[in-house]
């Protein structure tokens, strides 16, 4: 089968929430999910996932509308912030030297609670494997999130460091995925589509 792991459009910055920071998508943001539809509209797709993050649920919106897919929640694919009560874009923090993008590429940080990142490498694999099994021979993907995209190609490639790459807002990364457990990475962060966003 083939999986589509699509890293949720650009949200609004929210800082100091009364709970945890969910964002919905900025103006760019909702331009990047059309594109995304656009680009993957030759393409066949049987099956649409989703974090239950609002970010990852307003992106796979338009795609779910468009393919007449419902876009299925599970947990398993949240962030590992999920319960942060802010939520800064990435690009912002490392554009400002904030201290808390040299503590996410140092390994540091993995959410407000006890998660370590051995945890969520572990909660991230279990729920992308039961979507695979769940899609033999066809084409899923799943709308998530930078560090769930990560933790999964690392998990494929061998690799201890889960935060090696930066994956581009409604960037698509291919993983083929045999039924006796081969999984093999076709491509990372595509991102061709967002040429005129």
């Amino acid at each position: 089968m083939e999986l589509l792991l699509i890293r949720h459009a650009l949200p609004i910055r929210v800082e100091g929430a009364a709970g945890p920071a969910d964002p919905p998508l900025s103006d760019v943001g909702h331009r990047q999910s059309a594109s995304l539809v656009r680009w993957l509209e030759p393409e066949p797709l049987d099956a649409l996932v989703v974090s239950p993050m609002a970010r990852a649920r307003e992106t796979a919106a338009p795609l779910s509308t468009h393919r007449g897919l419902d876009a299925v929640v599970h947990e398993g694919v949240a962030e590992f912030d999920k319960d942060a009560d802010s939520y800064v874009p990435m690009e912002e923090l490392k554009a400002a030297g904030d201290p808390r993008w040299q503590e996410i590429v140092d390994g540091g940080y993995f959410g407000d609670g006890d998660l370590t990142p051995e945890q969520f490498q572990s909660t991230v694999v279990t729920a992308v494997e039961e979507i695979i099994a769940a899609n033999a021979g066809g084409t899923a993907a799943i709308v998530c999130h930078g560090g769930v995209i990560n933790a999964y190609v690392a998990h494929v490639l061998g690799i201890d460091d889960l935060l090696f790459f930066e994956p581009g807002y409604t960037s698509i990364n291919r993983i083929r995925a045999s039924r006796r457990g081969h999984r093999m990475v076709v491509s990372l962060n595509e991102v061709a589509h967002l040429r005129d966003v």
